[in-house]
């Protein structure tokens, strides 16, 4: 099988290229980010109650979920926290766990709840993970002078409802944050003397507003080959509606809800604040999925959030801009590291030349480094990895290894040819003397870095890809080694061969020792 490849190397060389070109192509589908992709053990259970206190809130929402919650299997560790209007639930499993059957079992622990008070809403489920932070961050801010005299306190749900909902269509991006400003909220300030005055309770005029602000369907009407569908519209569409409500009737008098209260249109309480050179903004960060490319999404979100800005902000007097992003320490980082890829390469060829002091056979052996390293990134894709700095760290410590059998091998071409063989004769007598030593080399390598695969926790999974990158390149350099290189040796003039001549003396022939 070596002597076949050997003997035909316009095969082999096809065959090499070919692999080659596949190669650089399915390396730029690997995705490009910081960091590994770490595994998310976190399931985050937010429950919302506007306007309810802390104590309320765990008394009425933390300790009836927890009861449910502490029966789920392999829960390591449950963190409940419980703020103005929220109440917060982590849980943290170990690591190995199926995230969906836990996901599962956690929405079926929250649906054996009995009840919750009202105005509660529907517990809402996150699964996070280190690497799924924000990287990229927008600020909304007004229009150089304000000319429509914005607040910025009060746009929050314009944002929520037409830029936010843009933003996440990007490919890629998982979910987008906003901070900043607070919600809108229609307030009612109740005057208690005039309340008293009429006699009329606060819980008449709560459930008065409740029955009046919804709409009841009616059903469905045929007539004849017509159908009317029946609906009373009942919803306020304005504060003015909602002022001239009618809460009750004394002495064939109306009483409305402007004659005992005050109503306006404001918004809830701010609890978090955003600034930019000491002017109050809108927020907005963007999160990725897991194995996304955080370049590619960069690069489609620029072009949505400058449209996003001209065509929805700037009508109503704001705008929106990049505040700063991830994207760019990630390719500084990565820049960084080819650097130090090339270096290491010249380096290596540098070294290999002064010892065998021959272009063509400094060729022959470093030949195999852009295929290894290929190889490397195949590896990382076959694997579900990432390109990274672990990762390119890893393809660089494989340089200097992925030379060792390409040397050995070379060596011993070079041996042959000075016993006075003809370059074909010479490879093919130098790889098979070579070979099993070679390949035990090749594994011995190959199994010192496998038990990274199997360490657990963060250890793990941030240096897998450092397994991985050195495993493919040193596999695919025992390949070069024992094909490539005795093929181009037979074909490249280097040494002395006695098949070109006459038989050249062992003693006056030049012997490249091994670097």
């Amino acid at each position: 099988m070596l002597a076949g490849a050997i003997r035909h190397g316009t095969l082999l060389a096809i065959g090499v290229l070919i692999v080659c070109v596949f190669g650089v192509l399915a390396v730029m589908r690997v995705p490009v980010q910081m960091i590994p992709d770490l595994e998310v053990r976190v399931i985050t259970v937010r429950t919302a109650w506007p306007g309810a206190t802390p104590q309320d809130v765990e008394k009425e929402i933390l300790i009836e979920q927890e009861e449910y919650l502490r029966s789920i299997p392999r829960l390591q560790r449950m963190v409940s926290n419980a703020t103005m209007g929220e109440a917060t639930i982590g849980l943290e499993f170990p690591f190995g766990v199926d995230l969906n059957d836990a996901l599962i079992r956690v929405n079926n622990a929250l649906s054996q709840v009995p009840s919750y008070p009202e105005n509660v809403d529907e517990p809402r489920l996150y699964t996070t993970s280190f690497s799924s932070n924000s990287f990229i961050y927008f600020r909304i801010s007004p229009l150089p002078g304000n000319p429509k005299n914005v607040d910025m306190n009060m746009m929050r749900d314009f944002v929520e409802d037409n830029v936010r909902t843009r933003l996440e269509r990007v490919p890629g991006v998982s979910q987008v944050d906003v901070g900043g400003g607070a919600e809108r909220q229609v307030q009612i300030f109740v005057d208690p003397a005039r309340l008293a005055e009429r006699g009329i309770t606060l819980t008449q005029l709560r459930n008065a507003l409740r029955e009046r602000n919804r709409d009841v369907s009616g059903g469905d009407l045929d007539s004849g080959k017509r159908r009317y569908m029946l609906r009373t519209v009942g919803r306020f569409r304005s504060v003015e509606e909602i002022g001239d409500l009618v809460i009750a009737q004394r002495d064939n008098a109306i009483i409305r809800l402007k004659d005992v209260a005050q109503v306006r249109l404001h918004h809830f309480e701010i609890r978090q604040r955003a600034f930019v050179d000491g002017e109050p903004i809108i927020s907005i960060s963007i999160r990725r999925e897991t194995g996304s490319n955080v370049i590619a999404i960069k690069e489609a979100m620029m072009p949505v959030a400058e449209q996003v800005s001209r065509d929805v902000l700037e009508p109503v007097g704001m705008r929106m801009q990049l505040t700063t992003d991830d994207v760019r320490y990630v390719q500084a980082s990565i820049a960084n590291v080819w650097t130090n890829l090339a270096i290491g390469a010249a380096l290596a060829t540098g070294v290999m030349f002064l010892f065998l002091r021959s272009v063509p056979a400094t060729l022959v052996g470093v030949v195999g480094v852009p295929i290894c390293t290929i190889a490397a990134f195949l590896g990382l894709l076959l694997a579900g990895r990432t390109i990274n700095v672990i990762s390119l760290a890893g393809v660089a410590f494989a340089i200097g290894m992925t030379l060792d059998n390409s040397i050995v091998v070379l060596e011993s071409i070079v041996r042959e040819r000075a016993r006075g063989l003809s370059r074909m004769d010479a490879a093919l007598a130098g790889v098979r003397r070579v070979w099993p030593a070679v390949l035990a080399s090749t594994l011995t390598t190959v199994l010192v870095f496998t038990p990274i695969l199997f360490l657990a926790e963060e250890a793990g999974q941030l240096y897998s890809d450092v397994a991985v990158a050195i495993a493919a390149s040193i596999l695919v350099s025992m390949f070069v080694a024992v094909t490539v290189v005795p093929s181009l040796s037979a074909r490249l003039p280097f040494g002395r061969a006695g098949a070109d001549g006459a038989a050249g003396a062992p003693g006056k022939a030049r012997i490249a020792g091994r670097v």
